[in-house]
């Protein structure tokens, strides 16, 4: 995966957050986390979906059984920068619970359809993120 990633990444800085393949139609921001084991800078590409002026991401990990470590590490440091396009700002992570999960979640399927498949692999209530500029 981490190679895949740098691929993504560099796709998306050369052609000003677009990139090819799978990705394609989707669309991409770039988080900048530090591990919050590691204290290492890690930036991972993740697709999102809008909610008026907040940016909502679901940390699906394909369907896997845990959740990926870049949702421990936005917990623990919840404020981030992230690059949308040819923008880069700081912004404040939040993890959305109950019925409003449910209602972001639903959305994000409804727009990106592969969510619906990664819930249907798993046991774990997939974490859904909401991020707001500051």
């Amino acid at each position: 995966m981490n190679f895949i990633n740098k691929k993504v990444i560099k796709d998306f800085r050369s052609k000003n957050g677009k990139v090819g393949g799978a990705l394609a139609n989707m669309e991409l921001m770039l988080l900048t986390t530090k591990g919050a084991k590691s204290g290492k800078k890690i930036i991972v590409p993740v697709v999102y979906t809008k909610e008026g002026s907040k940016f909502v991401i679901v940390a699906s990990k394909g369907g896997s059984p845990t959740n990926p470590s870049w949702y421990y590490n936005l917990l623990a440091q919840p404020e981030i920068t992230v690059e949308v396009g040819v923008e880069k700002f700081k912004v404040r992570v939040k993890d959305i619970k109950g019925k409003e999960r449910d209602k972001l979640f639903e959305k994000h399927a409804k727009e990106y359809p592969i969510f619906n498949s990664y819930k249907e692999r798993t046991t774990r209530i997939i974490p859904v993120l909401t991020l707001e500029k500051i």
